[in-house]
């Protein structure tokens, strides 16, 4: 048996493990990678750290140190309120505008990743504090971000684009953008309706009266709790703080992980009596399990794993099929690793299809991408990532479950319904 189908086999078994047993996949995920690159593939210690995500790491230990601050001080409940009087109490329009914002932000310029990272924190505690599915709200809110993630302005919509231009292939950036947008709408009109956002749509009288009375922190019955939960003074530069997160990120292109860590240090100095339990409200189990998943994935890439899938794509003969199975390949990969990488290689290695007259290269080309960058729902994602690290109201355990179940459905079906929609039909 050839390395790597070891290496796959592996990481099945940790799944069956971790779903089985309570034990952290994390774990299991830093002993694999050990005993899979050096006793079975030679690799060195160092080849193993190397896989380690600190990039990912200081995201997420950044974000929900920033974030566990904001709600211990009750900046949050002060948003959520005020979010809620903005749609005038409709709860079920909340996930939509989280994930109209986030395909605003990621069409002019911003990562997915760094999108999610300023905005699932608050999504995901508004979902907690007025019972909205947090599913709804994580999935909406990633799909969003698939969503504008073609534009000309983003990353991934210049990475493909310009293979596309160098290699001298029929392409065209605004459709590929319209493309990914009404895919991801088609999408989160789907996961809306599956996950109960219709009767969200009829909770709004009483949520709108809560939700004033928690923005404006007035009472009439108590109105000398108004300073209470109104907005006070380390509110209001805790608000200035996440302002200035969301410049340094978007404007200044500084890394949100360390962005955050410094607004948070900011914050701490100004307040410190009230720093008492923030470090043990942030999801040390969580970042424990996507640091060790994705130190193993690392592992995989380095035997050879990843490029033995896309090397498949090579051997089949029909482009039509071929287009298919760069479809599956992508959203089962990026599901794991890099989509910004994933997109540099795939794309490619799919040029022989992309040059086959009989079949739309557009039509190709946006079937790869969307399949690559929708599956980064995954927990294992940066994207999915940051969910399951601001998930609040529901055992981190019982979300990981979801999310990865969410995952295993559209990679199951979304490389399937974009090849069809944009290879078969449009194209």
């Amino acid at each position: 048996m050839s390395i790597e189908l070891i290496g796959i086999i592996v990481l099945l078994l940790m799944f069956i493990v971790g779903s089985v047993l309570p034990i952290n996949l994390g774990v299991l995920g830093f002993v694999a990678a050990f005993i899979v690159g050096v006793v079975f593939s030679g690799l060195n210690i160092d080849d193993i750290y190397s896989g380690f995500p600190a990039e990912l790491f200081v995201t997420l230990a950044g974000v929900t140190y920033l974030f566990s601050i904001v709600e211990k001080n009750g900046t949050v409940d002060l948003i959520t309120g005020w979010g809620l009087r903005l749609v005038r109490g409709n709860l079920g329009l909340v996930p939509w505008i989280m994930f109209l914002l986030c395909a605003i932000l990621t069409s002019v310029g911003t990562l997915g990743p760094a999108a999610i990272a300023i905005l699932a924190p608050i999504a995901l505690r508004f979902a907690a504090r007025y019972n909205i599915n947090p599913l709804l709200m994580g999935l909406l809110l990633v799909i969003g971000s698939t969503a504008g993630s073609f534009s000309l302005l983003n990353p991934y919509g210049v990475i493909v684009n310009g293979v596309m231009q160098a290699r001298d292939l029929p392409h065209s950036p605004g459709l590929l953008f319209i493309n990914a947008f009404i895919f991801s709408i088609f999408a989160s009109v789907i996961v809306f309706i599956v996950l109960g956002g219709l009767r969200l749509l009829k909770k709004r009288t009483a949520a709108e009266e809560d939700a004033a009375s928690r923005a404006e922190g007035f009472s009439a019955n108590e109105n000398n709790k108004s300073q209470e939960n109104g907005l006070t003074f380390y509110r209001g530069i805790t608000l200035l703080g996440i302002i200035t997160l969301v410049v340094l990120a978007l404007m200044f292109d500084i890394d949100i992980g360390f962005a955050a860590l410094g607004v948070g240090l900011v914050l701490a100095l100004i307040a410190p009596k009230q720093q008492k339990g923030v470090l043990s409200r942030m999801p040390w189990s969580v970042i424990l399990l996507i640091t060790g998943i994705v130190t193993y994935v690392g592992v995989l890439e380095t035997i050879g794993t990843i490029d033995y899938m896309t090397d498949l794509i090579a051997k089949v003969g029909n482009p039509v099929i071929a287009a298919l199975a760069s479809s599956y390949v992508g959203g089962i990969v990026s599901a794991f690793a890099s989509t910004t990488g994933f997109l540099a290689a795939i794309i490619p290695l799919a040029a022989p299809i992309l040059q086959d007259p009989t079949i739309s290269s557009i039509g190709v080309v946006s079937a790869i991408a969307i399949s690559s960058s929708i599956v980064d729902i995954s927990p294992f994602s940066t994207n999915g990532a940051l969910l399951l690290a601001n998930v609040q109201g529901v055992k981190e355990n019982v979300f990981f479950k979801q999310l990865l179940l969410s995952a295993v459905v559209v990679v199951a079906l979304g490389p399937g319904l974009a090849w069809l929609a944009f290879v078969l039909i449009a194209g």
